[in-house]
């Protein structure tokens, strides 16, 4: 058990009581601070504990927080070291922030945790965050459904230690030669590169994020065929996420929704 634990904080502190105030899941989005929504940035200044991912969150967020605020990094912590935590400090009355790196809807491992305190009858709400594909496409001034290329985004991993459902497997995702988001795959990058080839053009375009909107952003976009060897030459392994998307491009096939000849409620035919 970590010592932090015993470590008390002022009664002065407690605004409300712990039942009336809900424990906060907050997204803290792909790095940078000014990509906080503005309900994530005011959670974490208002934290009276803030339980934060320090392994993958900017500590420049972090930093936001007040300087009596309690911080206790969970890089080196379990589930069942984080959890007792979490209830300890909202039964003291203590405004708790559990703060996740990306959006909180996506590999942010907060079911587990909700669903242990909902066994404690604890609230909870969950404050949404930019996620990395986002912060990416708009870094390269990049949209990723063109009208008449690719309208579809698709949001996954490969399999690696944790695994995927069958269904899901990178060959099915591929066959659609959708926007194809990849996160947590750096580390099978080659086995990756040779599953996209089967079904993507080799000149389509990767864009290679690593840290992204972080100061020491690496964000550059690779034909497929190099998506590997670009990966190995940074020594990326973590942080790195890829977006295979013919959208990348740079198409200029216009919507619709703006055309003279295109009606709709706001602008009916004439």
């Amino acid at each position: 058990m970590v010592a932090i634990w015993k470590e008390e904080i002022p009664a002065r502190r407690c605004r409300l009581p712990a039942l009336n105030h809900p424990i906060s899941f907050v997204g803290a989005g792909p790095g940078a601070p000014d990509l906080l929504t503005l309900r994530a940035a005011e959670r974490i200044r208002q934290a009276d504990v803030l339980i934060w991912t320090d392994s993958l969150v900017c500590p420049d967020i972090a930093a936001l927080a007040k300087d009596d605020c309690l911080q206790i990094r969970t890089s080196r912590l379990t589930l069942e070291d984080v959890v007792p935590q979490l209830i300890q400090h909202h039964k003291a009355g203590r405004l708790v922030v559990r703060l996740h790196d990306g959006d909180t809807a996506l590999y942010s491992a907060i079911n587990e945790q909700i669903c242990a305190l909902t066994d404690e009858d604890i609230p909870v709400e969950v404050v949404p965050g930019i996620s990395a594909y986002q912060a990416a496409a708009a870094g390269l001034s990049s949209e990723l459904t063109i009208p008449g290329l690719v309208q579809t985004i698709v949001l996954s991993r490969t399999g690696g230690r944790t695994g995927v459902p069958e269904r899901e497997q990178l060959h099915h995702l591929a066959a659609l030669k959708a926007s194809l988001c990849l996160y947590l795959s750096a580390r099978h990058v080659e086995e990756v590169e040779a599953t996209l080839l089967e079904h993507y053009p080799a000149e389509t375009p990767v864009a290679v994020g690593h840290r992204v909107s972080w100061p020491d952003q690496l964000l550059e976009v690779v034909p497929l065929r190099e998506m590997a060897a670009f990966t190995e030459r940074h020594a990326l392994i973590r942080t790195t996420l890829y977006v295979i998307s013919p959208a990348l491009s740079k198409d200029s096939r216009r919507s619709r929704l703006y055309s003279p000849d295109h009606d709709h409620l706001f602008r009916p035919r004439r």
